[in-house]
């Protein structure tokens, strides 16, 4: 009869649950519509990327080539620069943009709660709302010959005075710390969440046993993070391969292609630019499945290591 019973219960669990939390089903129904039109539906489009598409002609009215868009790529001339040089820029990223919100979320909450870390924490937000197109003419001001940064940076000996965007070497570098300034202050919202509802007994009980602030740092405030910096990690090395052709096509230059030319901006020119859509296509589908096997890895490994994980 008990059986019976649970049984019962389970068949109708889920009407009691759709009952109870009626308004938050209705909230979210415009966000699963938005997902299945502009999401899902458009991915059987990837057809494409095994046919000579012509937009005239249609899907199938095109002639399917199968892998020779594929072949064409990597036989083509750019292929391993545009992987090198996107592997590159987005380790860049990981090595240095991905611990920066980090210790700025550290830092913050060291502060004592006045209104310079509230000062603090409102101005590193702003350049997050900065528009890519604003933010990057600011960069390009910047880094002119006469910019602010070149100037300072000539004056310490670090490089030439000249518009450091003419120069492949510097292409990088010149990336990675916009894209740090611009993310630093909002990335660290998350962190700085997490570290709200730590319990404030344990720093007073480390205090108590004679716990330094570097000591209260390493073994109560970072192992709170862990969590959340495990799921960043795993969500950030699942897009090793891909970074916005936006900002790189606003900032790089023919002459810096040899460093700063990477898949998504290679997509922007063979797809639009050059009405070769298969090809583009083709390309963005090889990058999907590799961020997709870098996120898997990246989850198994999180998983058996530190039990943290995605799913």
């Amino acid at each position: 009869m008990a059986r019976a019973g649970s049984m019962i219960n389970n068949k109708h669990g889920w009407r009691y649950d759709l009952k109870k939390y009626k308004i938050i089903y209705i909230m979210f129904i415009p966000i699963m519509v938005y997902y299945i039109i502009f999401h899902y539906i458009p991915l059987f489009g990837v057809v494409i990327s095994f046919m000579k598409y012509k937009p005239a002609k249609g899907i199938l009215g095109s002639k399917w080539v199968g892998w020779g868009n594929f072949e064409k790529f990597f036989s083509g001339p750019y292929a391993w620069r545009l992987i090198r040089n996107t592997i590159m820029l987005n380790g860049l990223l990981l090595l240095w943009g991905f611990p920066a919100p980090i210790v700025f979320a550290l830092l913050l909450n060291e502060m004592a709660p006045n209104k310079y870390k509230k000062v603090c924490q409102t101005v590193s937000y702003m350049p997050h709302f900065i528009s890519s197109v604003v933010a990057c003419g600011i960069v390009i001001l910047f880094v002119q010959s006469n910019g602010l940064v070149t100037t300072l940076l000539n004056w310490l000996g670090l490089v030439p005075r000249a518009d450091l965007l003419a120069f492949p070497v510097y292409f990088r570098s010149v990336y990675v710390a916009s894209d740090i300034w611009q993310a630093v202050g909002w990335g660290s919202i998350i962190y700085l969440a997490t570290l709200s509802n730590v319990d404030m007994n344990l720093y007073e009980a480390a205090d108590i046993d004679g716990a330094g602030r570097i000591q209260k740092i390493w073994h109560i405030t970072l192992p709170a993070l862990v969590p959340v910096i495990v799921v960043q990690l795993i969500m950030r090395i699942g897009s090793m391969m891909s970074i916005g052709a936006g900002k790189v096509i606003l900032l790089y230059r023919a002459s810096t292609y040899e460093t700063s030319d990477i898949i998504s901006s290679y997509v922007y020119r063979a797809g639009l630019l050059n009405q070769d859509y298969s090809l583009g296509a083709a390309v963005d589908m090889f990058n999907a499945v590799i961020n997709i096997f870098l996120l898997c890895s990246a989850n198994y490994v999180s998983r058996r290591l530190t039990e943290e994980s995605l799913w």
